[in-house]
């Protein structure tokens, strides 16, 4: 099964923890992927800028808006994702206690669904 972890998360935290906090849980991530890797569970992962770097597109009777910034006030942020293959949603569960941001934010797990006639990924 494959599935999405999806990292929210506490930017004012990452910010006041300061660069060596931080630093310290991009590490720890990186080697979360690796110990993925080395098991055949890890598919892709990425971190995100930080949502004020974020650009909203929407489109409502024909008339296309770009505005820039998060769409909502939100202490929790979309920070980043893992594409991942895992057993059951129960070991998805374990991998994702393991991210660093399930500490101080929170890690959403999605399935993925399949959809038929789409492009390959090119990752």
């Amino acid at each position: 099964m494959r599935f999405m972890l999806v990292s929210f998360d506490d930017e004012q935290y990452w910010e006041g923890a300061g660069a060596e906090k931080h630093l310290a849980a991009m590490k720890e991530a990186t080697a979360l992927c690796h110990d993925l890797d080395r098991q055949g569970k890890y598919l892709f992962a990425t971190p995100l800028q930080p949502a004020r770097s974020a650009t909203l597109v929407r489109v409502r009777d024909g008339k296309t808006t770009v505005t820039a910034g998060p769409y909502a006030e939100s202490r929790e942020v979309l920070g980043g994702f893992y594409i991942i293959e895992a057993e059951s949603v129960e070991e998805a569960a374990e991998i994702a206690a393991r991210h660093p941001g399930a500490r101080h934010g929170t890690v959403e797990i999605r399935e993925l669904r399949p959809l038929e006639g789409v492009p390959a990924a090119k990752l």
